[in-house]
C-alpha cells in the first residue's frame, strides 16, 4: 500500500515507523509529511532513507491509499477533508473527529466492522479510552454493562516531548513548563482543560467514546483522570456493574481468551499488570479482576496499556490493516 504519515517527527509519528515496520506492513510507497521546520530531514525505514516534506494543501496530489495522522486537531481539521476528497484513507489520531456523525471510533478487537462505514476519515480513540474497550467488550458481551467508572493513573508520555521534558527536568529539580505543578511527587487530577461542569475535557473524551465505540449511546459512565509520574503507559482501574450475575472464573477465562488482551491475575505470587510491562508492546494487561461487594452484580478490574503503541499509533496501524488488499 501506498502511506502516508502526517506529523512524522511527533512521538506517536515516529511509533507509527517503528509498529508499520515490526509488522512488517507492506507498504510500495512511503510519504512522510511534518512542519516546514522538519522540512528536509532525513529518516530510515526498512533500510530505506526517506526525506521529510512539509505538509502543504497540494501533499495529497498524488497516489496515497492512507494516510495516518497525528498533529494535532487543528492540522487534522484542516488537511483530513483534503486528504480525503483525493481519495485517500485518513486513519487520525487526534480529537478533531472522534464524535463527528458518520465517522468511525475504532478499536479493531471491539468493532472493526464499523470502520468500513467511512466517507474517508476514521477516528482513533484516545489512549485511556482504547485500553479500556478491550475488557469493556467481554463484559458487555457476557454480562451486559449497566455502569462502568474510570480512575485513571496516565503516564506523562501521553503529553508528548513537553510531559515527558517536565518530568526530566522536575527530577533536577526544575519548575514545570507544561504541567500547573510540578509532576514529580504529585498525582495531578488535571488531564486537559476543565470544563464547567467541573470535568476535564480527558474525562468527557473517555465517557463519549466508551458509549459510541460499545454502541451504548445511554450508558452510565464516569471518570476521573490523574497524571502521575510515570515516563510511559497508562494504568485504568474500571469498576463496572453488570446486567447479569456472573462465575468469577469464567470471567476472568473470558478476559485472557479475548484477542489483544493478556490476563495478569495470581495475586498471591504479586502477579498483576504493571505500567513497566506494558510499555513497549501491544498487548493489553488486566488484573486485579475481583468482585465489586458494595454492589450487586459488580466487578472491579485493572487495565494496563502502553499509551504510545496500542493507545496510538499500533490501533492506527491495525486499523489500516483492515483495508490491505481491498
Amino acid at each position: 500500500m501506498r502511506i502516508a504519515i502526517v506529523g512524522a517527527t511527533g512521538l506517536v509519528g515516529r511509533t507509527f515507523l517503528k509498529v508499520l515496520e515490526e509488522r512488517d506492513f507492506e507498504i510500495t510507497e512511503l510519504y512522510l509529511f511534518a512542519s516546514k521546520r522538519s522540512a528536509g530531514n532525513k529518516v530510515i525505514f526498512k533500510n530505506k532513507e526517506y526525506t521529510m516534506e512539509e505538509l502543504t494543501e497540494s501533499s495529497f496530489d498524488r497516489n496515497i491509499d492512507i494516510a495516518l495522522f497525528s498533529a494535532g486537531g487543528d492540522i487534522s481539521k484542516k488537511f483530513a477533508p483534503i486528504a480525503a476528497e483525493k481519495g485517500v484513507l485518513v486513519v487520525d489520531n487526534s480529537s478533531a473527529w472522534r464524535m463527528e456523525s458518520g465517522v468511525p471510533l475504532v478499536v479493531p478487537e471491539v468493532n472493526p466492522e464499523t470502520a468500513f462505514k467511512n466517507s474517508g476519515i476514521i477516528a482513533n480513540p484516545n489512549c485511556s479510552t482504547i485500553q479500556c474497550m478491550l475488557p469493556l467488550k467481554v463484559l458487555e458481551e457476557k454480562y451486559g454493562l449497566k455502569r462502568v467508572i474510570y480512575s485513571t493513573y496516565q503516564a506523562v508520555s501521553g503529553s508528548g516531548h513537553k510531559g515527558i521534558e517536565d518530568l526530566e527536568n522536575g527530577l533536577r529539580g526544575e519548575e514545570p513548563k507544561t504541567y500547573p505543578h510540578p509532576i514529580v511527587n504529585n498525582c495531578l487530577p488535571h488531564i486537559d482543560k476543565f470544563l464547567e461542569n467541573g470535568y476535564t475535557k480527558e474525562e468527557i473524551k473517555m465517557i463519549d467514546e466508551t458509549r459510541k465505540i460499545l454502541g451504548i449511546p445511554d450508558l452510565p459512565v464516569t471518570a476521573t483522570c490523574v497524571r502521575v509520574p510515570v515516563m510511559n503507559s497508562y494504568s485504568v482501574s474500571i469498576t463496572a456493574e453488570l446486567e447479569r450475575d456472573f462465575d468469577l472464573e469464567e470471567l476472568k477465562e473470558a478476559l485472557g481468551n479475548f484477542a489483544g488482551m493478556v490476563l495478569v491475575d495470581d495475586v498471591n505470587s504479586n502477579e498483576y499488570p504493571l505500567a513497566s510491562d506494558a510499555t513497549g508492546q501491544d498487548k493489553v494487561l488486566v488484573g486485579r479482576v475481583r468482585r465489586d461487594f458494595s454492589t450487586e452484580k459488580g466487578i472491579n478490574l485493572w487495565v494496563v496499556a502502553d499509551n504510545i503503541r496500542k493507545g496510538a499509533a499500533t490501533n492506527a496501524v491495525q486499523i489500516a490493516e483492515l483495508f490491505r488488499g481491498i
